[in-house]
């Protein structure tokens, strides 16, 4: 009988398993290496390609931001210049305003009223007068709210019923009243366009 060892045969397999295990571990680690070297420099690339993006959107916004800026202050300037000219123009008309009052004065002063004072605040006048009745105050009224193109929003202050001596013994009763109407300034459109219609 003829006896074969096989153990140097076995040694010499596993000897080659461990080998070709180690190999292809080793190539696993390489790959995996590789794999994460390729991954990583993606990546960076990926980072960097968006900081490039966020820089020059940051740069983008912060010249937007310089342009609004210039725009907020150019409106801040317009809106100077508007209200210098709309001072300039109120100015030039207020300074007709008092000739427009005493003619609307000469023209809607029913018969039987009488101013004795005059007072400005502002675009307001208080006036104080005598009148024949009562009913010819209410037609001053009715004749400023509605006939005039320099007044509007009369108001009555106060009445009072009083007397004027005529003579000695000739006394009438009176209504002393005091009214407040305000002006309208040259710039209101529908103040310039009842201005320049002819009147009938």
């Amino acid at each position: 009988m003829i006896l074969i060892n096989l153990l140097p045969h076995r040694a010499e397999a596993r000897k080659r398993r461990r080998e070709a295990f180690f190999v292809a571990l080793g190539v696993a680690i390489m790959a995996g290496v590789a794999a994460g070297v390729v991954t990583f420099s993606f990546f960076e690339a990926e980072i960097a390609d968006q900081q490039g993006q966020n820089a020059f959107l940051q740069a983008e916004i912060s010249r937007l931001d310089e342009q609004i800026k210039d725009i907020v202050t150019l409106q801040a300037d317009i809106a100077a210049l508007k209200a210098r000219q709309i001072a300039v123009e109120d100015l030039q008309g207020d300074r007709n305003l008092p000739v427009h009052l005493l003619n609307e004065l000469v023209t809607q002063l029913p018969d039987g009223v009488y101013i004795k004072t005059m007072k400005q605040e502002n675009q307001t006048v208080f006036m104080t007068g005598v009148a024949q009745s009562n009913e010819s105050v209410s037609e001053l009224l009715r004749n400023f709210a509605n006939n005039s193109p320099w007044l509007t929003r009369p108001e009555l202050v106060e009445i009072t019923a009083g007397t004027v001596a005529l003579t000695s013994r000739d006394q009438r009763r009176v209504a002393n009243f005091t009214v407040r109407v305000d002006l309208k300034r040259p710039s209101d459109p529908k103040t310039a366009a009842s201005a320049a219609a002819p009147k009938t």
